[in-house]
C-alpha cells in the first residue's frame, strides 16, 4: 500500500471525525447532527482501513470498528428514525 494513500486515510479520518464532533456540539438540529454522523461513519471507515492496513496501528483500527458502531447507531436514531425520543 503506498505511502501517500495511507497518509489521506490517516488525515482524512482525522479531519472528519474532528469536523463531525463541532457539528454535533453546535447542536444545529437533528438533520444536520445525523449528518455529522454520516461523516463520523466515514471517518471510522477511513480509520479501520489505515489502522489494519499500517504497521503496528490495529489498535486504532479496532477502535474504529466500535465506533463504526456507535456512530451507525447515531445514524439510525438521526436520520432514519422517524419519531424524535419524547
Amino acid at each position: 500500500m503506498s505511502d501517500s494513500l495511507l497518509d489521506a486515510l490517516q488525515y482524512y479520518g482525522a479531519a472528519a471525525a474532528t469536523l463531525a464532533a463541532l457539528v454535533v456540539a453546535l447542536d444545529l438540529g437533528r438533520r444536520i447532527t445525523g449528518w455529522a454522523f454520516v461523516l463520523f461513519v466515514t471517518s471510522s471507515l477511513a480509520l479501520i482501513a489505515w489502522g489494519f492496513l499500517q504497521p503496528d496501528s490495529e489498535g486504532i483500527g479496532w477502535q474504529n470498528v466500535a465506533l463504526l458502531a456507535i456512530n451507525a447507531t447515531g445514524v439510525y436514531r438521526y436520520l432514519i428514525r422517524r419519531k424524535a425520543p419524547a
